[in-house]
Protein backbone atom coordinates (compact mmCIF):
# COMPACT_ATOMS: atom_id res chain seq x y z
CA UNK A 1 0.00 0.00 0.00
CA UNK A 2 1.46 3.35 -0.60
CA UNK A 3 1.14 6.47 1.41
CA UNK A 4 1.79 10.05 0.64
CA UNK A 5 4.36 12.05 2.88
CA UNK A 6 4.71 15.35 1.29
CA UNK A 7 4.66 18.28 3.22
CA UNK A 8 2.09 20.86 3.12
CA UNK A 9 2.52 24.17 1.57
CA UNK A 10 3.50 26.19 4.90
CA UNK A 11 3.58 23.33 7.73
CA UNK A 12 6.05 23.85 10.28
CA UNK A 13 8.81 20.70 9.55
CA UNK A 14 8.22 20.16 13.42
CA UNK A 15 4.27 19.91 13.14
CA UNK A 16 4.82 17.79 10.11
CA UNK A 17 7.10 15.40 11.68
CA UNK A 18 4.73 14.78 14.13
CA UNK A 19 1.46 15.03 12.00
CA UNK A 20 3.27 11.92 10.08
CA UNK A 21 4.25 10.05 13.17
CA UNK A 22 0.66 10.06 14.37
CA UNK A 23 -0.47 8.92 10.87
CA UNK A 24 1.74 6.33 10.61
CA UNK A 25 1.18 4.56 14.15
CA UNK A 26 -3.11 4.82 13.29
CA UNK A 27 -2.19 3.48 9.89
CA UNK A 28 0.29 0.75 11.36
CA UNK A 29 -2.59 -0.23 14.08
CA UNK A 30 -5.18 -0.35 10.96
CA UNK A 31 -2.95 -2.67 8.86
CA UNK A 32 -1.93 -5.08 11.71
CA UNK A 33 -5.97 -5.38 12.94
CA UNK A 34 -6.76 -5.69 8.81
CA UNK A 35 -4.29 -8.62 8.98
CA UNK A 36 -5.70 -10.36 11.73
CA UNK A 37 -8.89 -9.94 10.76
CA UNK A 38 -8.41 -12.03 7.32
CA UNK A 39 -10.08 -15.10 6.92
CA UNK A 40 -7.82 -17.97 7.50
CA UNK A 41 -9.46 -19.85 4.60
CA UNK A 42 -12.52 -19.20 2.21
CA UNK A 43 -14.37 -21.95 3.63
CA UNK A 44 -18.20 -21.20 4.23
CA UNK A 45 -19.47 -20.82 7.77
CA UNK A 46 -21.83 -23.70 7.26
CA UNK A 47 -22.37 -27.26 7.85
CA UNK A 48 -20.66 -29.86 5.22
CA UNK A 49 -20.20 -33.23 4.91
CA UNK A 50 -17.38 -35.35 3.86
CA UNK A 51 -18.36 -37.94 1.51
CA UNK A 52 -18.01 -41.77 1.74
CA UNK A 53 -17.57 -44.00 5.01
CA UNK A 54 -14.33 -45.17 6.42
CA UNK A 55 -13.02 -47.59 8.80
CA UNK A 56 -11.32 -45.84 11.62
CA UNK A 57 -13.41 -42.32 12.85
CA UNK A 58 -12.92 -39.00 12.36
CA UNK A 59 -9.43 -37.82 14.24
CA UNK A 60 -8.77 -33.83 12.36
CA UNK A 61 -9.43 -31.75 10.05
CA UNK A 62 -7.46 -28.59 7.95
CA UNK A 63 -7.87 -26.68 5.07
CA UNK A 64 -5.93 -24.33 2.58
CA UNK A 65 -6.03 -21.07 1.25
CA UNK A 66 -8.27 -22.67 -1.68
CA UNK A 67 -10.72 -24.00 0.67
CA UNK A 68 -10.02 -27.65 -0.19
CA UNK A 69 -10.53 -29.65 2.99
CA UNK A 70 -8.09 -32.76 4.79
CA UNK A 71 -9.93 -35.38 6.09
CA UNK A 72 -8.11 -37.82 8.19
CA UNK A 73 -9.76 -40.70 8.88
CA UNK A 74 -7.33 -43.20 11.53
CA UNK A 75 -6.35 -45.34 7.73
CA UNK A 76 -7.23 -42.91 5.38
CA UNK A 77 -6.52 -39.35 4.47
CA UNK A 78 -9.23 -37.68 2.26
CA UNK A 79 -9.22 -34.57 0.38
CA UNK A 80 -12.38 -32.86 -0.50
CA UNK A 81 -13.36 -29.35 -2.18
CA UNK A 82 -15.89 -27.18 -0.07
CA UNK A 83 -18.64 -29.47 -0.37
CA UNK A 84 -17.30 -32.04 0.87
CA UNK A 85 -17.26 -33.94 -2.49
CA UNK A 86 -14.03 -36.36 -2.39
CA UNK A 87 -10.84 -34.90 -4.79
CA UNK A 88 -8.49 -37.84 -3.33
CA UNK A 89 -7.80 -40.39 -0.85
CA UNK A 90 -4.79 -42.36 0.55
CA UNK A 91 -5.06 -45.06 2.69
CA UNK A 92 -2.26 -44.86 5.34
CA UNK A 93 -1.06 -46.10 8.64
CA UNK A 94 -2.81 -46.16 11.70
CA UNK A 95 -3.17 -44.32 13.54
CA UNK A 96 -3.41 -41.19 11.78
CA UNK A 97 -4.37 -38.58 13.50
CA UNK A 98 -5.03 -34.52 13.99
CA UNK A 99 -3.48 -32.76 10.96
CA UNK A 100 -2.69 -29.30 9.38
CA UNK A 101 -1.94 -27.59 6.32
CA UNK A 102 0.79 -25.14 5.14
CA UNK A 103 2.93 -24.43 2.55
CA UNK A 104 1.29 -26.97 -0.21
CA UNK A 105 1.85 -29.47 2.52
CA UNK A 106 -0.39 -31.54 4.45
CA UNK A 107 1.60 -32.59 7.94
CA UNK A 108 -0.08 -35.38 10.14
CA UNK A 109 0.50 -36.69 13.73
CA UNK A 110 1.10 -40.04 13.81
CA UNK A 111 1.83 -42.52 16.35
CA UNK A 112 2.99 -46.31 15.18
CA UNK A 113 3.43 -47.54 18.82
CA UNK A 114 0.81 -47.60 22.30
CA UNK A 115 -1.21 -44.09 23.37
CA UNK A 116 -1.09 -42.79 27.34
CA UNK A 117 1.44 -45.37 28.28
CA UNK A 118 4.88 -44.28 30.16
CA UNK A 119 7.46 -43.56 27.97
CA UNK A 120 9.34 -46.15 26.03
CA UNK A 121 5.80 -47.17 24.16
CA UNK A 122 5.12 -44.97 21.56
CA UNK A 123 6.11 -44.69 18.02
CA UNK A 124 5.76 -40.67 16.92
CA UNK A 125 6.11 -39.21 13.54
CA UNK A 126 5.18 -36.35 11.38
CA UNK A 127 3.91 -37.70 8.11
CA UNK A 128 3.85 -35.55 5.16
CA UNK A 129 1.94 -34.93 2.16
CA UNK A 130 1.72 -33.09 -0.73
CA UNK A 131 -1.46 -31.25 -0.62
CA UNK A 132 -1.99 -31.34 -4.31
CA UNK A 133 -1.83 -34.94 -5.01
CA UNK A 134 -1.63 -36.39 -1.35
CA UNK A 135 1.58 -38.05 -2.45
CA UNK A 136 3.45 -38.83 0.57
CA UNK A 137 7.14 -36.76 0.73
CA UNK A 138 8.82 -37.50 3.77
CA UNK A 139 8.03 -38.56 7.50
CA UNK A 140 9.67 -36.55 10.12
CA UNK A 141 10.62 -38.30 13.58
CA UNK A 142 9.02 -36.70 16.64
CA UNK A 143 9.86 -38.97 19.13
CA UNK A 144 9.56 -36.34 22.21
CA UNK A 145 5.92 -37.09 22.23
CA UNK A 146 6.32 -40.01 24.54
CA UNK A 147 2.77 -40.51 25.03
CA UNK A 148 2.10 -40.56 21.51
CA UNK A 149 1.45 -37.76 18.73
CA UNK A 150 -1.92 -37.33 17.91
CA UNK A 151 -2.15 -33.56 16.74
CA UNK A 152 -0.53 -30.70 15.82
CA UNK A 153 -0.64 -27.09 14.26
CA UNK A 154 1.73 -24.65 12.76
CA UNK A 155 1.90 -21.81 14.21
CA UNK A 156 4.30 -18.51 13.59
CA UNK A 157 6.81 -20.61 11.76
CA UNK A 158 6.98 -23.36 13.91
CA UNK A 159 4.87 -26.66 14.33
CA UNK A 160 3.52 -27.75 17.45
CA UNK A 161 2.75 -31.06 18.43
CA UNK A 162 -0.14 -33.20 21.01
CA UNK A 163 -0.70 -36.35 22.22
CA UNK A 164 -1.73 -39.04 24.68
CA UNK A 165 -1.41 -38.72 28.57
CA UNK A 166 -1.28 -41.32 31.50
CA UNK A 167 -4.06 -41.35 33.55
CA UNK A 168 -1.84 -40.25 36.14
CA UNK A 169 -0.73 -37.28 34.84
CA UNK A 170 -2.03 -33.97 35.56
CA UNK A 171 -0.63 -31.30 33.53
CA UNK A 172 -0.76 -31.60 29.64
CA UNK A 173 2.38 -31.32 26.97
CA UNK A 174 2.83 -29.60 24.12
CA UNK A 175 5.66 -30.23 21.70
CA UNK A 176 7.84 -27.59 19.44
CA UNK A 177 9.71 -27.99 16.50
CA UNK A 178 11.46 -25.76 14.43
CA UNK A 179 10.36 -25.71 10.79
CA UNK A 180 12.43 -28.70 9.57
CA UNK A 181 11.35 -30.44 12.76
CA UNK A 182 14.65 -30.20 14.87
CA UNK A 183 12.92 -30.11 18.71
CA UNK A 184 12.88 -26.77 20.53
CA UNK A 185 11.20 -27.10 23.78
CA UNK A 186 8.13 -29.23 25.75
CA UNK A 187 5.64 -26.83 26.92
CA UNK A 188 3.83 -27.84 30.18
CA UNK A 189 -0.22 -26.83 30.06
CA UNK A 190 -1.51 -26.82 33.76
CA UNK A 191 -4.56 -28.08 32.79
CA UNK A 192 -5.08 -30.89 35.27
CA UNK A 193 -5.72 -34.06 33.92
CA UNK A 194 -7.91 -34.86 30.65
CA UNK A 195 -8.96 -37.89 29.35
CA UNK A 196 -6.57 -39.59 26.84
CA UNK A 197 -4.50 -36.35 26.90
CA UNK A 198 -5.39 -33.79 23.60
CA UNK A 199 -6.69 -34.83 19.92
CA UNK A 200 -6.85 -32.07 18.19
CA UNK A 201 -5.25 -28.49 18.03
CA UNK A 202 -5.67 -24.98 16.66
CA UNK A 203 -4.15 -21.57 17.18
CA UNK A 204 -6.84 -18.84 16.36
CA UNK A 205 -7.57 -15.15 17.49
CA UNK A 206 -4.50 -15.08 19.70
CA UNK A 207 -5.26 -18.48 21.64
CA UNK A 208 -4.54 -22.02 21.58
CA UNK A 209 -8.17 -24.41 21.51
CA UNK A 210 -7.74 -27.83 21.94
CA UNK A 211 -10.03 -30.77 21.81
CA UNK A 212 -10.30 -33.69 24.26
CA UNK A 213 -12.02 -36.67 24.95
CA UNK A 214 -14.06 -37.25 28.46
CA UNK A 215 -17.65 -37.57 29.03
CA UNK A 216 -18.48 -35.04 28.13
CA UNK A 217 -16.13 -34.39 26.03
CA UNK A 218 -14.10 -31.20 26.97
CA UNK A 219 -12.24 -28.14 25.24
CA UNK A 220 -9.93 -26.37 26.70
CA UNK A 221 -7.97 -22.72 26.13
CA UNK A 222 -4.64 -21.58 26.87
CA UNK A 223 -3.23 -18.23 26.11
CA UNK A 224 -0.33 -17.71 23.41
CA UNK A 225 2.16 -19.12 25.67
CA UNK A 226 -0.10 -22.33 26.99
CA UNK A 227 -0.69 -20.68 30.38
CA UNK A 228 -4.57 -19.48 32.40
CA UNK A 229 -6.09 -22.90 31.16
CA UNK A 230 -9.90 -22.94 30.87
CA UNK A 231 -12.03 -26.12 30.43
CA UNK A 232 -15.86 -26.68 28.99
CA UNK A 233 -18.08 -29.20 28.01
CA UNK A 234 -17.80 -28.75 24.25
CA UNK A 235 -17.05 -31.24 21.66
CA UNK A 236 -14.33 -30.36 19.51
CA UNK A 237 -11.81 -33.58 19.77
CA UNK A 238 -12.65 -34.60 16.20
CA UNK A 239 -11.05 -31.09 14.63
CA UNK A 240 -10.86 -27.29 14.96
CA UNK A 241 -10.43 -25.57 11.60
CA UNK A 242 -10.43 -21.65 12.16
CA UNK A 243 -12.05 -19.16 10.03
CA UNK A 244 -12.78 -15.48 10.62
CA UNK A 245 -12.67 -13.73 14.02
CA UNK A 246 -14.61 -15.36 16.12
CA UNK A 247 -15.34 -18.67 13.80
CA UNK A 248 -14.55 -21.96 13.70
CA UNK A 249 -15.98 -25.21 11.75
CA UNK A 250 -16.04 -28.21 14.75
CA UNK A 251 -15.23 -31.87 13.14
CA UNK A 252 -18.17 -34.23 13.78
CA UNK A 253 -18.79 -38.19 13.31
CA UNK A 254 -20.60 -41.05 13.63
CA UNK A 255 -20.94 -44.82 12.95
CA UNK A 256 -23.35 -45.55 10.62
CA UNK A 257 -23.40 -49.52 8.50
CA UNK A 258 -21.05 -48.25 5.94
CA UNK A 259 -18.55 -47.06 8.35
CA UNK A 260 -17.83 -44.05 9.96
CA UNK A 261 -18.61 -40.61 8.74
CA UNK A 262 -17.44 -37.69 9.39
CA UNK A 263 -18.59 -33.36 9.20
CA UNK A 264 -17.92 -29.97 9.74
CA UNK A 265 -20.39 -27.61 11.83
CA UNK A 266 -20.49 -23.75 12.52
CA UNK A 267 -19.72 -22.41 15.88
CA UNK A 268 -18.64 -19.28 17.33
CA UNK A 269 -16.24 -18.88 20.15
CA UNK A 270 -17.53 -17.62 23.69
CA UNK A 271 -16.18 -15.91 26.65
CA UNK A 272 -18.38 -18.26 29.15
CA UNK A 273 -19.03 -21.58 27.08
CA UNK A 274 -15.50 -21.19 25.58
CA UNK A 275 -17.61 -22.19 21.90
CA UNK A 276 -21.04 -22.96 20.57
CA UNK A 277 -22.93 -23.82 17.66
CA UNK A 278 -23.79 -21.58 15.39
CA UNK A 279 -27.48 -21.32 14.98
Amino acid sequence: MAHSTSQPSGMPRRNFIQQTLAFSAILGVSESLFAQSKMKTQLPFEKIECEGAYAGHLQGVCADDDAKIYWSFTTKLVKTNSDGKILRQVEVPTHHGDLCYHDGKVYVATNLGKFNQPAGQADSWVYVYDAASLDLLVKHPVQEAVHGAGGMEYHDGRFFVVGGLPADIEVNYVYEYDPEFKFLKRHVIPSGQTYLGIQTAAFHDGQWWFGCYGTPQELLRTTADFQEPKRFPYFASYGIVPLSPGKFLIGRGKNESAGQIGWLVPATSDPEAGMKDAS
